[in-house]
């Protein structure tokens, strides 16, 4: 604590805090044009988030050709056999007659509590169980039905033993449910695996003397066993497969099997007839929401060009702050963020390359090489800086005729002038994003790992060097004037003591 001016009646610490205010002038500059650059590098930071949305959504439509092109399938059995079609599904009706759904293979045993608690007791040891397992190389273990074992200890209960039980092979799932005093053993995964027919083709096998905790104490059986099965149907009335599990693939599409398509009354298996169309609502939809997020990411390029710059409007000192309502202090933040990115070239370049994707044409097999041939372009608006615009009609009309070219005139995998328009793109987007995160970092950067971090870094430092040079400035002004203080106060003093010696003269 400083107290001045008791000599002088001067107010030192409102002087000198006027003072130092001349002398934080640089200071707040400094202050003020780091608080921009933070803001410029979020705004950058902004910018690269919206072109990651749109380079996201361009990777799924590239990548799932169904965006573009995708397959709408119906059945006139949907209670037996349903399907979805990807872009290789060829339209048509195909035929399927389901004879047996795949299913789980089950075991059911019965016992009480207090017998097993009485066994448990009594028969400690390795117990052995039997599945399906595919060959192990490293340990030299054939593919074929495999033992999964474990040991019955002194202490364990039924709920230990459970576990046990599923730790031992991760296809099986075992529970005990004490008030009925039945314990099931099944396999997570449908159809028929012991094909060699050992363990009487079951999926869940027990020997005699190795699996007493299954036969003896629950009175479990190979014959007791339920499911197991592979589902099996019939294709266009000629082509008889199987499947591990209720769905198969076959020529694009992915057939789902709830029930048997059953018999007619001559005994001739009926089938169910799914039919592929294309679905071109819905590839309208896709190209309309890829066309509106791209539109969104142009206006936001576009207009950080276009927005007016206020230069009387720097970044509010924490001083001003304190003087003013939150309101004011909104409104004067609003005016000083605006046209942070303005006259910015990595903003503009992106403009163009984004731009330049759509006017070159794709060579490739289709029967489309322009944008423009399926109903979309650029509007003619300059100032909408380069938004796409979609002529419905056309664009149905080429989703409906050839809707393979569509696809290839938008996600071509090739290179040059064969890659498709989405694919130049996302590399124009790609380029964009490293461009920015070069100069702007990113959340996970540190300020050494790009550019306005380190021009932040500097402004840091010559921040704490100016602040140390404040204290230094602020202790000479307090020196100075308590300095003035005491000669002040010596003066009195003198003053005191002549004025004292004159009064004693008279």
């Amino acid at each position: 604590m400083r107290i001045g001016g008791l000599a002088s009646g001067i107010d030192t610490e409102n002087i000198i805090k006027e003072l130092m205010a001349a002398e934080r002038i640089p200071l707040d500059k400094l202050e003020q044009n780091k608080t921009k650059m933070e803001w410029q590098r979020d705004a950058f930071r902004d910018v690269n988030k919206q072109i990651s949305e749109l380079e996201r959504l361009i990777t799924d439509m590239r990548l799932n050709s169904n965006v573009i092109n995708p397959k709408t399938v119906t059945s006139t059995m949907p209670g037996a056999v349903t399907a979805t079609g990807s872009s290789a599904a060829g339209n048509g009706a195909y035929k399927i007659a389901v004879t047996q759904l795949a299913s789980n293979a089950i075991n059911v045993g019965e016992a009480e509590k207090s017998e097993i608690d009485t066994w448990i007791a009594n028969n400690q040891g390795k117990v052995s169980f039997y599945t399906y397992g595919e060959a192990d190389e490293v340990n030299g273990i054939p593919a074929g039905m495999q033992e999964r074992s474990f040991e019955i200890e002194a202490g364990d209960t039924m709920d230990s033993i459970v576990k046990k039980i599923n730790a031992a092979d991760k296809n099986i799932r075992a529970f005990y449910d004490e008030a009925s005093g039945q314990f099931v053993m099944e396999t997570k995964r449908s159809g028929d695996y012991n094909i060699d027919g050992g363990f009487d083709g079951v999926e869940i096998g027990f020997k005699d003397g190795e699996s007493s905790f299954f036969t003896e104490l629950f009175g479990m059986t190979h014959q007791g066993e339920k499911g197991g099965t592979d589902a099996k149907f019939t294709y266009n009335d000629s082509v008889e497969l199987t499947s591990k599990d209720n769905k198969y693939k076959l020529n694009g599409m992915t057939f789902t099997f709830n029930d048997v398509t059953g018999e007619d009354e001559d005994g001739k298996l009926i089938s169910a007839t799914l039919s592929v169309t294309n679905d071109v609502d819905k590839a309208v939809e896709n190209i309309t929401n890829f066309v509106n997020k791209y539109n969104e990411l142009v206006e936001t390029l576009s207009g950080s060009q276009n927005e007016e710059r206020y230069r009387d409007f720097p970044p509010l000192t924490e001083t001003q702050k304190e003087e003013m309502s939150e309101k004011q202090i909104e409104l004067w933040e609003e005016k000083a963020k605006s046209g942070l990115l303005k006259g910015e070239s990595l903003i503009s370049s992106a403009l163009t390359d984004m731009r330049s994707t759509w006017y070159s044409g794709v060579e490739n097999d289709g029967a489309f090489k322009l944008l423009t041939e399926i109903g979309i372009s650029t509007t003619k608006d300059y100032m909408d800086g380069g938004k796409l615009e979609i002529d419905e009609g056309k664009l149905r009309t080429a989703l409906e005729n050839d809707p393979e070219s569509v696809q290839n005139l938008m996600i071509n995998s090739g290179e040059g002038s064969g890659r498709g328009l989405l694919n130049r793109l996302e590399d124009s987007l790609e380029t964009t994003i490293g461009r920015i995160e070069e100069r702007a970092g990113k959340g996970s950067f540190t300020n050494e790992m790009y550019t306005m971090g380190r021009q932040l870094k500097d402004f840091d430092n010559r921040i704490k060097a100016f602040e140390d040079r404040l204290e230094q400035v602020e202790d000479r002004y307090w020196r100075q004037f308590n300095a003035m203080e005491q000669a002040i106060s010596m003066m009195n003093n003198q003053s005191s003591m002549l004025m004292s010696f004159g009064g004693n003269m008279m």
